[in-house]
């Protein structure tokens, strides 16, 4: 992906930001939406001028090219989240890197793998519960039956855990009704959880993040979006 220039970066953030307004709006005028900006495609120099522009919080799918990332920016306050399907086999790795926020934890299984590491370590680690709103096999997450009962079970089983909420990646389909619904389903199981103490609800990329935000949505993930 190409190096974009300031003013180009600039237009690019405030269309992203203009049409989270938009959006967020419509809820309420209270409603507050956080953007994280997906780096995994971009330059290094991309998220410093994003930086320089106002952006703090950038994800990456893979906790390699996080390390890399943070290492290679480390002079500037940045918040990183982990956003993409965590391996067991670099769950060390990741506790290292002390994310801010682990927004895939998308089984019972990994949970409680984590949560054995970071026990280890003498540390704690803020997630998000990952849901499979759409039922779509190449999907990450667990069910949106099973949501409630894993959520409660982490919070019991995995003390070292936060959980501070869910996630939810829309439909895969060019029908606006399913990508909706995968979302309401989504903040219909969020709302349950609200009383558990979750406060994130995390749905809505490049394609949908204005759909997400009308459905409750107050965390958006944006890549392509800000790197056109």
């Amino acid at each position: 992906m190409p190096i974009l220039d300031k003013e180009q970066l600039r237009a690019n953030l405030d269309e992203v930001i203009w049409n989270i307004e938009e959006a967020r709006i419509t809820v309420s005028e209270h409603h507050i939406v956080k953007l994280v900006t997906v780096a995994k495609y971009t330059e290094l120099e991309n998220i410093k001028t994003l930086y320089e522009l106002g952006q703090r919080a950038f994800g990456e799918n893979q906790v390699q090219q996080l390390k890399e990332r943070m290492t290679a920016l480390e002079e500037l306050p940045l918040e990183w989240h982990m956003i993409g399907t965590l391996q067991k086999n670099k769950i060390n790795n990741l506790i290292d890197l002390r994310p801010a926020l682990m927004q895939s934890l998308d089984s019972i299984e990994l949970a409680l793998a984590l949560n054995d590491k970071l026990t280890n370590k003498g540390q704690n680690m803020n997630c998000l519960l990952q849901i499979n709103s759409a039922n779509e096999e190449s999907k990450s997450g667990v069910s949106a039956a099973q949501a409630i009962d894993i959520y409660q079970e982490i919070k019991e089983t995995c003390p070292q855990i936060n959980l501070k909420g869910v996630m939810t990646i829309g439909a895969h389909t060019e029908d606006t009704k399913l990508i909706q619904q995968s979302f309401e389903t989504t903040h219909t199981i969020y709302g349950k959880l609200e009383k558990e103490g979750a406060s994130v609800c995390s749905m809505g990329m490049s394609g949908d993040y204005e759909l997400a935000i009308k459905c409750g949505s107050n965390l958006v993930r944006v890549g392509s979006a800000l790197f056109k």
